[in-house]
C-alpha cells in the first residue's frame, strides 16, 4: 500500500509530485521524503543568502512533514544534502548533525548549480525505515 503526505501548512503542490510516500513493506514502512527546500508556503525563498537558516528551515519542514507520517528524525535511515556552494559545509554539518543526532543514517552531499528555487542554496530528502 501507498499513501501520500502532504501537510496542509505546505505550499500547494503544483506538478505530479508528493512531499512524501510512506509504503508498506512487510511488517516496516518506508518513508520516502521528497527534496525539501527552503521556500514558505505562498513560494517565497527563506532567508536568501543565509545557509543556516535556510538549512533550519529545511530540517524543520522535514521534522514535521515525518510528524503526519507518524514517523520522527531519529527513524531516518538516510539522508541526501544537495548544495549551490561546498563551502558552506561547515556551516550546514553543525545544523545537521543537531538534528540527526539520534539516527545517524548513510548520507550524501552533492554540489550542483542550482535548485529549483531561486535564491533556495540547499535542498535535503530523507529515507525513513520504520516498523508498524
Amino acid at each position: 500500500m501507498k499513501q501520500q503526505i502532504n501537510p496542509k501548512w505546505s505550499a500547494e503542490i503544483m506538478w505530479a509530485y508528493s512531499h512524501a510516500l510512506k509504503v508498506d513493506i512487510w511488517d516496516s514502512e518506508i518513508i520516502f521524503v521528497t527534496g525539501q527546500i527552503a521556500m514558505d508556503n505562498e513560494w517565497n525563498a527563506v532567508a536568501p543568502d543565509n545557509i543556516e537558516k535556510q538549512t533550519e528551515f529545511v530540517f524543520e519542514s522535514i521534522k514535521n512533514i515525518l510528524i503526519e507520517a507518524n514517523s520522527w528524525l531519529g527513524d531516518i535511515v538516510k539522508v541526501v544534502i544537495y548544495v549551490t556552494d561546498m563551502n558552506d559545509f561547515s556551516k550546514i554539518s553543525p545544523i545537521r548533525n543537531k538534528y540527526l543526532k539520534n539516527s545517524k543514517p548513510v548520507s550524501t552531499l552533492v554540489e550542483i548549480s542550482k535548485t529549483v528555487k531561486e535564491w533556495c542554496d540547499i535542498e535535503i530528502d530523507v529515507t525513513i525505515v520504520k516498523k508498524k
